[in-house]
């Protein structure tokens, strides 16, 4: 019987491994030089945590499970909440501002499609303990750092920018109630996901009054954060939450990374935490589903037990990142997989054993080398050598007896005789 990986899972075989790593290994690089500690969970939690973010609905969403004492965990779907646990477990004495950041391995029990697989892993940048727009620019901006790094311009992607904030008061001065915000925010969340027919029909659902949803059609029709005046009278609470948005696309100008950001009413993001500045990060094109996004969250630690301090944060997923990178060009095939840089040939089976014992001084100065386990000819084993893409291959033959080694440059095809303890002098400095 042949088995079959399970739907929504990935094999990462040597090449797939080294673009996984690549990818990773930029987004720690990145997020260190950016000032941020890197962190980590459990894979699995209590389900209650995610309950309390999302709600009860969230159990059909991952892969929950009873332990053998009855309690029922799951494992993780993101990483927020446990950022929230751990912080709040030690929050006297961690120094704020906390900037931390993570790559966990998630996983979640949804129908596979299209850059949205069952498991994955995900990019996590979060700031607590700053109350400032400064912050959720900071971390859009370490977004972005990463993403042109990787050779994404503006050409290529678009950060789109929202707030909660400015949205709420908006919606309020049309006569929407403070408890009628959430599940409304569900609805224009999908407004850019459903075709206009099916949108306006879910939002008659879920608002009977017509000149009110006019309203909000005219309002979601908003293209500038300046149209937004024209379109409505304002209240104090949404100018200042206006100045507040339109500061963010200033320090983003300063930061250089402005010509990516562009300001989308639309963009609400349906989880009820938010309560500021939200975005989401796209192809230009829009073929695909958002590469990123994020927000803040300035009750999150609160919801968790914890004190009232703001946060702010944001996810990069692997694999929609890596469908837009590979059509883009930008996932060399020639990502290495940890190609060894020596290859160890022999000419005589006689040899085999001083072939080794290189091979091993080498690895020991800390050198990647190879050799073959079997004692075929040299002309095969130089083609070893080739399809690992070493840089040079050493020859130990007849000149052993006079101490000598052949240095063979794979690239240039070019030899040269050296002197054993001369290399291996030169290897051990």
């Amino acid at each position: 019987m042949k088995i079959q990986p399970v739907k929504g899972t990935r094999d990462f075989y040597p090449q797939d491994m080294a673009v996984r790593n690549w990818l990773i290994d930029g987004w720690k690089r990145v997020s260190v030089r950016n000032g941020f500690e890197e962190y980590d969970g459990p894979i699995f939690e209590y389900l209650k945590m995610f309950q309390i973010k999302s709600g009860d609905e969230i159990a059909e969403q991952l892969f929950s499970f009873e332990d053998r004492g009855g309690r029922e965990l799951a494992l993780r779907p993101e990483i927020t909440p446990t950022l929230a646990r751990m912080v709040n477990q030690q929050i006297n004495s961690l120094p704020r501002p906390i900037k931390w950041f993570s790559v966990p391995r998630l996983f979640r029990a949804e129908k596979p499609q299209k850059g949205r697989l069952r498991e994955f892993f995900q990019w996590n940048i979060d700031i607590i303990g700053i109350d400032d727009v400064l912050a959720d620019a900071e971390t859009i901006f370490c977004a972005l750092d990463y993403l042109k790094e990787a050779g994404l311009t503006p050409d290529d992607i678009v950060v789109k920018i929202s707030s909660r904030k400015v949205l709420a008061e908006l919606l309020k001065s049309i006569g929407i109630k403070e408890n009628q915000l959430d599940a409304l925010y569900v609805v224009l969340d999908k407004r850019s996901k459903l075709p206009d027919e099916a949108f306006e029909e879910m939002l008659a659902e879920r608002l009977p009054d017509e000149n009110k949803r006019g309203k909000i059609l005219e309002l979601m029709a908003v293209e500038s954060i300046k149209q937004i005046n024209d379109c409505l009278e304002l209240s104090k609470e949404a100018e200042e939450s206006i100045k507040e948005l339109s500061r963010l696309f200033e320090l983003l100008d300063a930061m250089g990374v402005g010509d990516y950001c562009v300001f989308d009413i639309g963009i609400v993001r349906g989880l009820a935490y938010y309560t500021g500045i939200v975005y989401e990060i796209y192809d230009k094109a829009s073929e695909l589903r958002a590469i990123g996004g994020g927000g803040r969250y300035d009750n999150l630690l609160k919801l968790f037990g914890g004190p009232d301090i703001p946060a702010t944060g944001f996810g990069i997923g692997d694999c929609v990142l890596g469908i837009l990178l590979e059509e883009k060009g930008l996932l060399s095939k020639e990502i290495s997989t940890g190609r060894p840089e020596y290859f160890v040939a022999f000419t005589d089976q006689r040899y085999i054993q001083k072939a080794v014992e290189v091979t091993s001084k080498l690895r020991l100065a800390k050198f990647a080398a190879n050799f073959s386990y079997k004692p075929v000819g040299l002309s095969k084993q130089l083609k070893q050598a080739s399809e690992q893409k070493v840089k040079k291959c050493i020859i130990i033959g007849s000149e052993i007896e006079n101490n000598q080694l052949v240095i063979k440059d794979m690239a240039t095809g070019k030899q040269e005789l050296v002197k054993i303890e001369q290399f291996l002098t030169q290897i051990e400095s």
